[in-house]
């Protein structure tokens, strides 16, 4: 007896004639004659493969198939073992989302779907089941259930800050002060920011507003949505600010901190919980009756449970080891104590004045995906137990004592170590996933260790004993 399996529901979906006729008259009159089918991986590179749009329907029927290492970048470990089932490893089936076709403003002969991925139809028992290590298709399964079980759905706004260097982005900082809001810097940028917001609207997002922060660090904002689209969005922002360096000879970097003694680059999610559809939606963290600050009781457990489970979820919100550069370098706005506050910018989460929720942990290298799958079960826990997250922090949290809540992680291997042992935040994916991330940073931070750096040539080689 023959089983529906998820792959097969995909392939059905896509195989509507009526919308295979209407996509394929877009695709013709967009002119388009290449079209990448790509996926996300675990460390948020963007995989795939292209095919002449010619081969739109067999790819919408079919999909296209990459070795299921792709997953972790082809990384091998310090051994030489290829991570994520190693050469052996069968592929995986990519399925485009034929909602997500767009067309690449940079160049309108090329097009793009995101896809989700599954096992392939062929493999004994698991064949056409979601694959384990997606992590774009397991947000939409963590957000799905979780709009089931409380009615409410997370919409988020990020903001990624990114560093820009090259010919012609040099500005000249007056001793003492900085460069951030000023005019003048963002002049420097002008190539920059409109070949960036240019792209960016002309791929459905909607760009409100951007600022110059630090030397060379510029953020550039779009309007919030479901946090299944933003987090398409974060990466798809990525790929349009690579193409715009390529394009004008200059370096675009999300290194989270690029330096000593300036602003690391985060990338805040900005959080909010909608009730309802249209114009009966309503957030809920605050009522619309009480005009000072405040959160409802439901925002409140939201932030406890964010707060309980920041620890465990460091690893994702702060991927790499360069992430924790940023929480060291004490004063440059990235929180150092796990706690909230009322528009408090030195805190963990930060209460707006328009009810929503900045949580500053993430930085520029996040994979969006994981963050908000992690966000959203964090959220859950929160409440279901009706956490409470403490009275809110009173000045600022570099110089206040530690709260109710566990330190947080300051290396890349403390921050593994918590999301191992965080039920919640690991339990928000399969167990495959959890544990190819555990490998993939394990082996990053192994390499580090053992990696001799110039601090340490500068430190020892003509000083010791």
């Amino acid at each position: 007896m023959s089983t529906t399996t998820a792959l097969d529901e995909h392939k059905e979906r896509n195989a509507d004639e009526a919308a295979l006729r209407d996509l394929t008259a877009r695709v013709e009159e967009s002119g388009v004659e290449f079209v990448y089918y790509q996926t996300v991986s675990l460390t948020g590179r963007v995989v795939g493969k292209v095919v002449p749009a010619r081969h739109l329907r067999r790819n919408l029927e079919r999909g296209v198939n990459l070795h299921r290492t792709a997953m972790s970048d082809l990384q091998v470990d310090r051994f030489g073992a290829l991570l994520g089932g190693g050469t052996e490893a069968a592929e995986f089936t990519a399925m485009p989302d034929p909602e997500t076709f767009a067309v690449l403003p940079w160049d309108t002969t090329v097009g793009r779907f995101l896809c989700r991925v599954y096992e392939p139809g062929h493999r004994p028992e698991v064949g056409g089941r979601p694959l384990a290590t997606d992590a774009r298709s397991n947000l939409r399964r963590v957000h799905a259930a979780f709009t089931e079980a409380t009615g409410l759905r997370l919409r988020s706004g990020c903001e990624p800050e990114m560093t820009w260097t090259g010919p012609g982005l040099d500005v000249h900082v007056k001793p003492g002060s900085s460069p951030s809001y000023h005019v003048d810097s963002l002049e420097v940028m002008r190539p920059v920011y409109q070949r960036v917001i240019r792209y960016a609207q002309a791929l459905g997002f909607d760009m409100i507003e951007g600022d110059y922060e630090d030397p060379g660090q510029l953020e550039l904002n779009w309007l919030f949505d479901d946090a299944d689209a933003t987090a398409d969005r974060v990466v798809t922002y990525r790929q349009i600010c690579r193409q715009v360096a390529r394009e004008l000879g200059v370096t675009a970097s999300f290194m989270p901190k690029p330096a000593a003694g300036v602003m690391g680059n985060g990338c805040h999610h900005n959080l909010s919980l909608w009730r309802g559809t249209g114009d009966d939606a309503e957030n809920v963290l605050a009522d619309p009756g009480v005009t000072e600050m405040h959160l409802t009781d439901l925002g409140r457990h939201a932030v406890g449970g964010i707060l309980s489970h920041a620890a465990g979820m460091m690893a994702l919100m702060g991927p790499t080891v360069n992430s924790y550069k940023r929480y060291w370098d004490a004063g440059q706005f990235a929180p150092s104590q796990i706690n909230w506050g009322m528009d408090n910018k030195t805190c963990t989460v930060r209460l707006s004045a328009n009810g929503r929720l900045e949580c500053k942990l993430p930085d520029a290298s996040v994979n969006p995906y994981l963050s908000h799958a992690a966000l959203i079960s964090a959220i859950k826990d929160g409440l279901d137990h009706a956490i409470d997250p403490g009275p809110p922090q009173a000045g600022s949290s570099y110089e206040g004592a530690p709260g109710k809540f566990e330190p947080l992680p300051l290396t890349l291997r403390d921050a593994l170590d918590a999301f191992a042992a965080d039920s919640v935040v690991r339990g928000t994916f399969p167990e495959e996933m959890a544990e190819l991330y555990l490998e993939l940073k394990g082996d990053e931070w192994a390499r580090f260790c053992g990696h001799i750096t110039d601090w340490e040539r500068e430190m020892y080689t003509e000083h010791l004993p």
